[in-house]
């Protein structure tokens, strides 16, 4: 076992990529290294069922020994939790549609992402597993639910306890006049304090690079290696620690002479600018004379991606945002491969930095250490974001 916390494995990029096949191959083949397996897809559009050619649904079912799946159902796991907020909206909106309009805004932007995450927390206290694997919703929707959590923070940190004080106040006076149901009854608050609760723990879950690695599994084309390599950046801005980059569908040799000779080259000149892009351990999967459908399809296509290698290793040790002293000096350093200076923005505001990225951006809580002192320096060189502190 790898120890006491289960090991996380995140499979994300571009729809399309294989994304899902690659997850099930390194949950397959990590069980005979064996690990106790679990595969969980937290894409809305789930297609664990079509890679195994069978069916698998919102409950866990044994798709191999040692290795289990599970298609987690966002929203249900919504109504089950967050009930009074939706009963909440639909008493405001009082229409036809109320059910379906209250879940509708009650499911913000990656929310259903994290909510579909919790079940890595379920997966840990059975005690079942030491492994799991996460087919995630491609990049865009991952990157909203890494957002989240700073923006959940920052309501509930600034603006939460004057809401529940003045709804507090509010509330006798407006059962009078008869608008009460305008005023979020304490149910609410406490619906939004256990969402609260639940997206830090994921988020912890995932800011852990002792135990969750995210894997990105890119094809040899321009267009999804632009994509992969801003998700790189945005992934180390965000805390999360990369391990690996899988390179799904490569031509075989023989597909240099002929049709695909070109097609050959310019995969050539592909796979020297993901080389150039990644400083990580590259994995390759070649493009297979039959689509990988079934579980033995699916160890195969392990075997020529893995080979000996454990799936479940920690393939590569990262700390995307760290802490750096130089004698009088402190400096927070932030991985950003591929960023250029134009795209970087950085703002201190007291006891927090406003990181932005093109169109991410991050609050990151800064320690007592530095919290409060001026930014002295703000360097983008080798791919990593240096910030130093005065004194």
């Amino acid at each position: 076992a790898i120890g006491p916390d289960v090991r996380v494995l995140l499979y994300t990029g571009k729809g399309g990529v294989g994304k899902t096949s690659l997850a099930l191959a390194s949950a397959l083949h990590a069980a005979e290294y064996g690990h106790r397996v679990c595969v969980l897809s937290t894409d809305s559009a789930h297609s664990l069922g079509d890679a195994l050619g069978r069916r698998v649904g919102p409950c866990s079912v044994e798709i191999a020994p040692r290795v289990v799946a599970r298609e987690v159902a966002a929203l249900a796991e919504l109504d089950r939790a967050w009930t009074e907020i939706q009963t909440w909206l639909a008493t405001l909106l009082e229409g036809e549609r109320d059910a379906v309009v209250a879940e509708e805004l009650l499911v913000f932007p990656g929310l259903e992402e994290l909510v579909a995450l919790r079940a890595v927390r379920d997966v840990e206290a059975t005690g079942d597993f030491d492994l799991c694997v996460v087919d995630c919703a491609p990049t865009g929707s991952t990157l909203r639910m890494l957002r989240l959590p700073d923006v959940l923070r920052f309501f509930m940190e600034g603006f939460f306890d004057v809401e529940r004080r003045a709804a507090r106040l509010l509330r006798p006076l407006a059962n009078r006049v008869g608008v009460g149901r305008l005023v979020a009854p304490e149910a609410v608050f406490d619906a939004a304090e256990r969402l609260y609760r639940d997206v830090e723990s994921v988020s912890q879950i995932l800011l852990d690079e002792s135990r969750t690695s995210a894997r990105l599994v890119v094809n040899p084309a321009r267009v999804v290696i632009d994509e992969t390599r801003r998700s790189y950046a945005y992934l180390c801005l965000y805390g999360v620690a990369t391990d690996a980059v899988l390179v799904n569908r490569l031509l075989p040799p023989e597909a240099a002479g002929g049709y695909f000779a070109r097609w050959a080259e310019r995969e050539v000149r592909e796979l020297a600018a993901i080389e150039a892009s990644f400083p990580l351990p590259l994995l390759r999967a070649p493009l297979l004379a039959r689509e990988p459908i079934g579980v033995e399809a699916l160890r195969e296509l392990a075997q020529s991606v893995f080979g000996e290698l454990d799936p479940a290793r920690v393939l590569t040790r990262a700390r995307p945002i760290r802490l750096e002293k130089d004698g009088e000096h402190t400096r927070l350093c932030i991985e950003l491969p591929g960023a250029e200076a134009a795209d970087v923005e950085v703002v201190g505001r007291g006891d927090e930095l406003l990181v932005r990225v093109r169109d991410a951006q991050r609050r990151i809580a800064l320690p007592a250490s530095v919290a409060g002192r001026p930014i002295d320096s703000v360097r983008l060189a080798g791919g990593v974001l240096a910030i130093a502190f005065g004194r």
